[in-house]
């Protein structure tokens, strides 16, 4: 009876898996991220899958926890891989071959410090990074004892070891998700109060919100390993992160036997810095739904989308 039931426990083990692993082979998954510009574009990518005949699913998932289901299958590709916060597992991921580098977009990231340009009114030796602790108390409230703050994301970008490293007077403030973060800045602009915190570019701020990077000591890997290169000679990250860097595509090893004409879709697709800042501009600035703001990106960039399917599994088409 013991071993009866052993055997029932392991069937339905096995079972149980044979039917995960059957759905997703039947189906695509797209991951959508915390950021707006992945979410739609993805969103957009998924219409395109959709008339190839494949059916598409969508899960939610931290940019932390893609890496495992990218290896094992359960998400199929992401259409945004950032270098700044990303390359770090992608490269080591990609040299392992438990994921798949699918190229580079024509569009160029920086993630860092960021600050509206009105401050410079206030602080004209921004954006240098020196500025940044004579102009602290520009950037102070009353809980924070004379320090600047930095708003945050729940991101981590080792803002910490910069501000020690540098030996900025400031301390990070935190914010759940990048809706808090544009909350904080659109009311600072509305005010013209001044205000530093984390952006990106693309972003919708690219077209809406002049705004300037903070001009810290350039990055280079020595930055992050060897606490002697930089301008502190005992710590390590006394340098901001990369600018201009790439943006990828990655894919599950299996996409191409399972899934051919997606994985030459992926493969064709490259994102400007003007189609991204769009996908997000849809949603944070014109109020539209992700479902919706996907669609009128389609119809904004059919050109570009249409030559993304040309000679894609045309029978399909």
């Amino acid at each position: 009876m013991y071993l009866s039931k052993i055997l029932v426990f392991f069937l339905f083990i096995f079972f149980q898996n044979y039917f995960t692993l059957a759905q997703v082979q039947n189906k695509i998954t797209i991951p959508l991220n915390k950021w707006t510009s992945q979410r739609v574009l993805s969103k957009a990518v998924g219409h395109i899958i959709e008339k190839l005949n494949v059916p598409v699913e969508y899960l939610n998932i931290s940019a932390y926890d893609q890496w495992g289901a990218l290896q094992r299958g359960v998400i199929h590709f992401q259409i945004e891989v950032w270098q700044p916060s990303m390359a770090k597992s992608f490269n080591k991921l990609v040299s392992d071959y438990e994921i798949i580098d699918m190229g580079f977009h024509k569009a160029k990231v920086t993630e860092d410090w960021w600050y509206p340009k009105y401050i410079e009114e206030l602080c004209p030796d921004l954006p240098n990074w020196q500025a940044l602790n004579k102009c602290k108390k520009l950037f102070s409230n009353s809980n924070s004892s004379n320090k600047g703050v930095y708003y945050a994301g729940p991101w981590d970008y080792g803002d910490a070891d910069i501000i020690r490293a540098l030996d900025l007077d400031f301390e990070i403030k935190r914010l759940p998700d990048e809706f808090a973060l544009w909350e904080a800045l659109m009311e600072a602009t509305k005010n013209k109060r001044p205000i530093l915190l984390l952006n990106w570019s693309p972003n919708w701020t690219d077209t809406n919100i002049e705004g300037q990077f903070i001009k810290f000591p350039s990055y280079t890997l020595a930055c992050e390993t060897q606490p002697e290169w930089g301008l502190n000679k005992k710590l390590v990250k006394d340098c901001g992160n990369p600018k201009n860097g790439w943006l990828k595509k990655a894919a599950w090893p299996k996409l191409k036997k399972n899934f051919p004409c997606v994985y030459q879709l992926i493969k064709n697709i490259t994102l400007t810095n003007e189609m991204i800042s769009d996908a997000a501009a849809l949603v944070i600035v014109d109020g539209n739904s992700e479902d919706t703001a996907a669609t009128l990106w389609l119809k904004k960039y059919l050109t570009q989308t249409k030559s993304w399917t040309k000679n894609v599994c045309k029978k399909a088409l």
